[in-house]
Parts: C-alpha cells; structure tokens; sequence
C-alpha cells in the first residue's frame, strides 16, 4: 500500500509538472471586413497582467500555459476571447465594433451619436488636454475646436480667460459662454476686487477629472439652454467609473517655465545716448554748459551717478527692470484616481494638488482638489448618484495692469535708477516711479477660494424607453481677499493700509425630465426629452479698508486704528424654464431635431420676463441611401441645416428696476435714487441660421465637417447715455442689431496607421463682426468705438502717416480723406484705424507613434487683429517722458535725412508727434507653436514585473515659439487685467496691451502609472 501511495504521488507530481510547462504561441491578427493586419493590438492571457502587443504586420507571440485563454483587444473592434487547447498557432480575425466607432456626443439634456447630429458642435477629449499645466482649462481647447477663439490675456496666473464662439453677440451684456459642469451651471465670471488683476472661477476645476469638453456653437445645438445660449454653451463632463476591477492612475509633473518672449529695454549706455540725442534735438547746444543735458538727470535720478566716481557717467547704475518683472516659474503637480466598480455600483475618486509659480514676481498659484463621482444600479427601475467636488483655490496676486505698483510697471524705469539705495543698500525708494521691488517685499494681495461643484441625481426607468430624471446641483463659492500695503510703499503711506474682502455665492439648480425612446416599424427611431429647470443664485459681497497699523508685523483689519471704508450688499437672480426636444430619425437616413425652451429671468421687466427660443434642423446620411451605401470612396456623407433663437440675459441683476440706496447726508440717513426703471428690457435675441456637411472618405481615413453660419442678434441690451438732467448717467434699454457672419472647416486624417502611426487635424475658421443697427449712436472708448457699419470697437484715433525722411518729422493724415498730411498731432482728423477682431483663427495638430513612443505637436494660429500697445506710448515716444524706451524703437527712430524710419526723430519732453495715434496700433496676427509633447511607453514586459498596467514618462512645452510682427511682449491679449471695468467696456476694449506680461514658455516632465 504504501508503495501504491508513493506511485500517486510520483504521478501526481509528474501530471503538474506537464500541465504547468508553458508553451509558446505565435500568430497573425487580422481585419475580418478586409483581410488586413493589425498592429497593436493587444493580447493577454485572460485573468492576469501577462501580454504581449502585435506588430507592425500583426503578429504576435506570447508564452502560456496550454490549458490558458487569450484576449485579443483593439480600438474600435469587438474583444476576442481564444482557448489555446495547446496549440501554438492561433491566427485571430477582429470584427467592427460597430458602437465603439460612433462616437457618443454630450448634448443638453442627454447624449447622441455624433453621425446623428444635426447641429454644430465640437468635441475636445480628455486626452487632447492631459498633462496641461494652466490651471485653467479654457486654454487648452484654444486651437482645437473651430469656430472657438480663446484669449489668456496674459502670463498671470488664475486670471480671467476671453472666450468667444463665433465673435461677439452683445455691447453691454456679456459675451463670455455659458459653462456647464455635470449639468449644472457654474459661476465663471470675475468676483475678484478691482484693486487685483481679476480672478477666474474656472481655475479651481481640476483639468485632470474632465472626461470630455462639448461646444455647442449653433442654435440647434444651444436652443435647448434657451435665454443664456446666445454666447454658445460649454459642457463639460467628468470621469465616471466603469464596471470591472479598481483601476488606479497616477500621475506626477514638474516643471519650469520663462517668458516667452523678452520686449528689450534700453541699457545704461543706450539710455544716455538717446537722452543726449533727444535733449539736443529739442534744445540748443550751448557750447558753455556742455553738460546741460545732464542737469534733468540730476534732478530726477539721485543715484544715477557712480558713487565712488560721479564724474565718469559710464559708470553707475544699469539696472534691467525687465529682467526684475519677470523670473523662471516652476510647476508641480500630482494627481491619484483610482475608478472601477461591480455589479450595480461604480466610482470614480480623484485627489489633486498643483503648485505653481509665475513668470511675474509675487504671483503664484496653488489648488487642492478631491472628486468623487458615484452611481449606483439600486434595482432594475432606480439608479441614482452624485457628483461631488471639493476645492481649494489661493492665488498670490499682484496689482493688476494700469496700477503702478504692477510688477511690469517696472519696465518704465530707466536703467539709472538702482535696484538698491548705494549708501544703504536698502531697497530704492526714490525711484521715477514706485519701486515695484517694494510693493513685492512690503505688501501682498492673496485670495483663498473653497469651492464645491456638485450635483445629486435619480433616474426611474417607468416603462421600456420611457424615463424619469431629476438633478439637484450646488456651486458653493467661498472667497476671501486679503490685501496689505506696508508702510514703505506709496499705498500704504505713513501706518500702512489693509483691505478685507468677502464673496459669497450660492448657485442652486434643479432639473426635473422625462426621457422617452421608441423605434416603430423598424424605421422611426424618436428620441423625446420634456422638463423643466429652476435656477437660484445668490451673492453677498462685504470689504473693509482700514489704516494706522502699529507695524508691518499686524496686516489684519483688527490691528487697525482707523476704518476708513466698509461696504456690505446682497444680490441674486433667479431663473424659471421649461423645455422640450425631440430627435428623429427616419429609414436610418434621415434626421430632424425640434427643441424650444420656454425662460423666465427676475432679470427683466414684469412684462417681459420670460422669452421663447424655439430651434429647428435637419441631416440626411447620403451614405445610407443605396447609390452610396457600397461606395469605396465616400464612407460617409451629411449635409445638415439648422435655425434657432437663443437669449443673452447676463446684464445687471436689477438692471430692469429703479433702485434706491441710503445717504448720509449731514449725518442723517436718508433714501437715494440710484437707477432708473426699465420695466420694458427683454431680451437680447440671437437668431442664428447654419449650413454645415459632414464628411469621410476611404474608409473614414479623411473626416471633417464644414460650417457656415449666420448668427444676428436684435434687441440689443445696450447701457444707454442718457441726458444728467435726469440725475441719471444710464439705463439699460433694448437698442441695435449686430451680426456676426462666418465658415468654419475641420479636418482629420489618418496619414498612417502601421506600427508608425501619423494622424492629422486641421481647423479655421472665419467671422465677420458687423454692427448693423445702433440708433444712430456712438460709443466711445478712448481709441475704441462702436458704431453702425463697422465691426464692435474698431480703433478710432489719428492716423500716423508715417516719418518726414528728411525733417523726422512725425506726420498724421489732417482729413479723413487721407490726401494731406500735417506735422500738429492736435490737428490730425480722427479715423478708423484698425479692428482688434481677427480675420480668421485655427490650429494644425499632428500625432506620431511608432511603438511604444508617442509624439505631438499643435499650431495655433490668429490672424488679422490689431493691438493697441499703450505702453508704446510712453516706452517709444523719443523720451517724450522720462520712461525707459523699448529696443524696437531705439532701433527704428529716425536718425538722419533720408532715412526710411518707422519712428520720428527723439525730441525730450513730448515735442514730436507724442500723443494717442495709430503710431502704436500693431498687426497681432501670429503662429505659435502651443504644445509639444514626447512620451515614451515602457514595454509590458518592464511594466508586468514592475505590476503595473502601463508606465508612461513624457516631456510638454507650452509656447515654445512664436512667429509674429507684433513689437510687444505678446500677440495673445484682450484688456488690461483689471477688475475695474464694466462689461461693455471690456467688450469693446479689446486687444489693449498695457504693461501685459507674455504667456510663459513652459517644459514639464511627467510620469504616468496605471496599475
């Protein structure tokens, strides 16, 4: 017996030992539809980590055990699962996976196949914005989806972005778009203090937890968003969990950043040779005080002169300010997720943290975010979840553009104004204009937001097709400004100066809609969708202004002597909708969309506060018509159009009524008019037509869409001047009409798609911005002008005609004409000198692959806008002023006769040609190479024994050149990054650069891991 045991055992043993020997499978994957091979497609051995990839001619080869079964997995077809029953050859055909290669589009309310829309709408995936190092979003879709112009402004940190969709639709509402977020409306607009450069709710959401950006551009598309669409609408949708095991990513970045451009300023040397040049050019030699030119110098600049030996004037201070406004930032960002799920339940939870540093001194930012977004299968009929974002936002700002304690104020100082006092080296104070050097050392300006973005939701699924949905959503935002300006700097005075501030706002939104879906007879697919939205928003403001502190040591409001300012008010607006859609298709070919949504807004008279939107449009899929249904050539074809009216309603939250306020008058209170009534402002209407096409060739290698639009917007809301008779400046009233005209062209292309993979996306697109009807009214902004016939804020000014070749004198056209000249700048005609509005705008986006290393790289382009370099007015006016002058025009002044110069002749104290002209309005047009990016995937052989997933490591740049005529720091700029102004002046003064920080050229390297 115990022999017999022995002999199972030894059995038993030499049976595993067959059964555990690996064998070594090879093989071929193939195409089903056409016979073609596959490279890359993955094939692991089914319930572990253990694979291996085809190449370029779809052969694999992988060691199994022979009792193991294969997966085979590639993008767009089915999953195929293989026992290997010990063979050694298994050759694979792949079919169509028919629902992975429509692409599933966010819509309002709901979701479509992208062959089945019959709007226009443009898609930005999360892949197109990982690794983006801004904190917000907004400019990591510029140059990616047409018809979008995006505008950062400058290289600030946290500040607000410009976004317009197909050009600007109003004068005095605003022409920002709507932002959505999870289907809840979000607060995107500025709540900072006008003290600061202004803020941008929008960078306290995480980029890294977007699934999907969604444009929607025409009325068809935005209808269904009613009364704040006018603007075109952004979805934004955040990564959900699927069923299957826990998957964690991780990702980790570090990066450094420097201006992208350095403007030039003049050196010690230069300075004083174009001061000599400029004093003698206005003032006699007098060959008995040689040194005459120097006596305003002495005057102005107490260290100008070397201390150890003052009568050497090549000796002394050289100070490049440029170089003290500007520094290399620095980037850190890491980011955890981890999403999966069973059966009925599934997550997705995301930690991040970001620091980063700017390229101008005293700004930086810095977030903390946490998501979690949860759905849960309860039973065959409920499903219910939630959305939840917890944020912390602090930005270390710095005064915004126009005042002088702006860091990049510090340009104007000449090179003989130290950084240091000689004697003391304590930091200068007595220099032309305020140190910003002490404003960064002797004060701050710091906000703190705590932000939740957040929603609840339940679904009843009543009968087959027909279901029940309601969303609760929340935007809770928390802000705290805390501003302190030290004793040494010119603000804070004698006992220094704090300000307090506080912002809170509370956006409540509820939806409630019925969703039902139907095919009948096979042929009528109905998509119908029937609800409705209420919307409450609340904002409550308070801020205190305190001086007389003990020392810099106590900055808080506490530790003051005197209030010398406090404010406290409330405001809020409500919104009550109902809405309606209805997607139809026929004989699988045939498209049409109805919607309407029916808004009402506390913002408008009594009368008028509600609005009807209504949209219509149409798509035929040529492609599933029999003459093309086999065709080798068109893959697919569909020529769509639409028309709808969309609304604009963000105005003044009262601006309809006629308020009162307290007065203190010999102090008594009393009441105060403060606004007249508008009870009949409605709505500002958009109605907007669209002709587009959708298109694939061979075999959907080539893709694209074609857009032209109509866009006219009537009703204008427009903030009316009105006689001060009234005791009144204002009012709000519904005057003009604007229209915006344009085409939009995308195209993709897959070049190549072996084991080296290069694919291509194009898009620009074209808008023509007319103002066609203002009353006959004129709207003046310094240079700027809005007036009927021409596009919103066209530059209005003296026309410079240019440089005398023998006098250097500076001329200006003295007619409108054009036909005579004049040297007096005060007489010149005033004329219409330039627009800020592009031509056209796009971007190009190449992406190679050749095994496991990955390369991208993105153009972004802008063409046909003027700028308005307001600087240049004192930094290229010959040393009208004491400013430092730029190189640009230390190198183009006129120097001699007959020289073909750009600028006059330099005379001291503002005697040639300074003033407002078109001398400092600029083509801004540019290409830039926005983003670069090589990855390298480490082989799944590292991967597996290391038990990881995938390893990724990559290197980004961000602006890393740019090719354009523009003299200034940067082309990429909207207004002065000030908080003060009003929304129709920001409207209008467009592309305004005064002291604009450049955007940072940036390089990050980063590590991504999934396990």
């Amino acid at each position: 017996m115990k022999k017999f045991y022995v002999f199972l055992t030894c059995l038993f043993l030499f049976s595993k030992l067959l059964t555990g020997q690996e064998i070594t499978v090879t093989g071929t994957v193939t195409d089903f539809s056409d016979g073609t091979t596959l490279p890359g497609v993955a094939v692991v051995v089914k319930g572990t980590t253990v694979g291996a990839i085809t190449d370029e001619e779809g052969n694999y080869s992988i060691s199994v055990s022979p009792d193991a079964t294969l997966v085979f997995s590639f993008m767009g077809m089915t999953t195929e699962e293989v026992a290997v029953e010990g063979r050694n050859v298994i050759d694979v055909e792949m079919m169509p996976d028919i629902a992975t290669l429509q692409e599933v589009v966010v819509v309002g309310y709901g979701t479509r196949l992208r062959t089945e829309l019959t709007g226009s709408i443009s898609s930005v995936s999360s892949e197109d914005i990982s690794g983006h190092t801004m904190p917000s979003f907004e400019t990591a879709i510029h140059g990616r989806a047409a018809g979008v112009h995006i505008s950062a402004g400058s290289g600030r940190l946290g500040q607000q972005v410009r976004t317009r969709i197909r050009g600007a639709s109003s004068i005095s509402a605003s022409n920002q778009p709507l932002i959505v977020i999870d289907g809840v409306p979000v607060q995107s607009q500025n709540l900072g203090s006008t003290v600061n450069e202004p803020t941008n709710p929008l960078a306290d959401l995480n980029t890294a937890d977007i699934e999907s950006i969604e444009v929607l551009k025409d009325a068809s598309a935005a209808a269904i968003y009613g009364s704040r669409a006018a603007n075109g609408v952004i979805l934004i949708t955040t990564k959900r969990g699927q069923e299957g095991r826990t998957q964690f990513n991780v990702s980790t970045q570090y990066g450094f950043s420097a201006p992208s451009n350095e403007l030039g300023f003049l050196n010690r040397e230069q300075y004083l040779d174009l001061w000599e040049t400029a004093f003698y050019n206005r003032y006699d030699y007098d060959p008995e005080n040689p040194d005459a030119w120097m006596t305003p110098l002495d005057d102005v600049f107490p260290y100008w002169r070397d201390i150890d030996n003052p009568d050497d004037i090549t000796k002394g201070p050289d100070t490049n300010w440029e170089d003290q406004a500007l520094r290399n930032g620095g980037l850190r960002q890491f980011d955890i997720s981890a999403s999966g799920g069973s059966d009925g339940t599934t997550f997705y939870a995301a930690v991040s943290l970001l620091d980063q540093e700017a390229i101008v001194v005293g700004n930086s930012f810095d977030r903390i975010s946490g998501r979690l977004n949860l759905d849960q299968k309860a039973n065959d009929y409920l499903t219910f979840g939630l959305n939840m974002s917890l944020n912390r936002t602090r930005n270390f700002r710095v005064a915004h553009d126009r005042a002088f304690a702006s860091p990049l104020q510090m340009v104007a100082l000449p090179p003989l104004d130290p950084t240091h006092e000689p004697e003391t080296g304590e930091l200068n104070r007595r220099t032309l204009y305020e140190n910003g050097l002490v404003v960064q050392e002797h004060s701050f300006f710091n906000t703190e937001i705590f932000r939740n973005f957040g929603n609840i939701y339940a679904q009843i699924d009543i009968l087959p097709g027909l279901s029940f949905r309601s969303e609760g959503g929340v935007d809770i935002l928390n802000q705290q400004e805390v501003n302190y300006y030290g004793r040494l700097t010119d603000t804070g005075g004698h006992d220094g100066l704090g300000y307090e501030r506080y912002v809170k706002s509370r956006i409540y939104n509820l939806e409630n809609y019925f969703t039902y879906d139907v095919v009948l007879a096979n042929e009528f697919d109905i998509n119908l969708v029937v609800g409705a939205s209420l919307q409450k928003a609340d904002m409550e403001f308070a801020s205190m202004q305190a001086s007389g502190f003990p020392s810099d040591d106590f900055t808080r409001i506490a530790s003051a002597s005197e209030i010398t300012f406090a404010s406290a008010y409330g405001t809020g607006y409500r919104y009550n909708s109902i809405f309606a859609r209805s997607n139809m298709k026929f004989f699988d070919r045939y498209l049409f969309t109805l919607s309407a949504r029916r808004d009402g807004s506390s913002r408008f008279g009594r009368e008028s506060r509600y609005g009807y939107f209504p949209a219509a449009s149409f798509g035929w899929i040529v492609t599933n018509e029999d003459f093309l249904y086999d065709s080798r050539i068109i893959s697919f074809l569909k020529p769509r159009v639409s028309w709808g009216m969309t609304g604009n309603s963000e105005i003044d939250n009262y601006a309809a009524r006629g308020l009162y306020g307290s007065s203190n008058y010999a102090g008594l209170a009393g009441y105060l008019s403060t606004s007249m009534p508008s009870p009949d402002l409605q709505w500002e209407t958009t109605t907007q037509t669209n002709i587009g096409i959708d298109f694939g060739f061979l075999n959907n290698r080539i893709t694209g869409e074609i857009d032209y639009y109509i866009k006219s917007t009537e009703g204008l809301l427009l903030e009316v001047q009105i006689p001060a008779t009234t005791g009144y400046r204002n009012v709000y009233k519904n005057v003009g009409k604007m229209e915006n005209k344009g085409w939009e062209f995308l195209l993709n292309t897959v070049n190549v798609d072996r084991e080296f993979g290069w694919n291509t996306s194009f898009n620009i697109a074209l808008n023509n911005n007319i103002v066609t009807d203002l009353d006959d009214q004129i709207i003046q902004y310094s240079v700027w002008r809005v007036v009927e016939g021409q596009p919103i804020g066209v530059f209005y000014t003296k026309e410079y005609a240019g440089v005398d070749s023998e006098t250097g004198d500076a001329l200006f056209y003295l007619n409108e004409e054009g036909d005579e000249t004049t040297t007096d700048i005060a007489q010149a005609a005033n004329r219409i000198v330039g627009d800020p509005n592009p031509d056209f705008w796009g971007g190009l986006t190449n992406t190679f692959s050749y095994r496991n290393i990955d390369l991208s790289f993105m153009l972004q382009f802008v063409y046909g806008n003027d700028i308005f370099n307001h600087g240049f007015l004192w930094q290229a006016s010959g040393l009208a002023v004491f400013d430092n002058q730029t190189v640009f025009y230390y190198e183009n002044h006129w120097k001699e006769p007959g020289d073909d110069a750009y600028y006059p002749e330099p005379r001291l104290a503002m005697a040639n040609g300074y003033g407002t002209s078109s001398m400092h309005i600029f083509d801004g047009s540019y290409i830039r190479l926005k983003d670069v990016t090589l990855g390298y995937t480490l082989p799944n052989r590292i991967s597996q024994r290391l038990r990881m997933e995938t390893i990724r490591v990559f290197v980004r740049g961000f602006n890393l050149y740019t090719l354009t005529n523009y003299p200034g720091w940067d082309p990429e700029v909207s207004s002065p990054n000030t908080a003060d102004l009003s929304t129709q002046s920001s409207n209008i003064q467009q592309n305004w650069d005064f002291f604009t920080a450049p955007q940072p050229r940036s390089v990050t390297f980063g590590l991504n891991v999934r396990f």
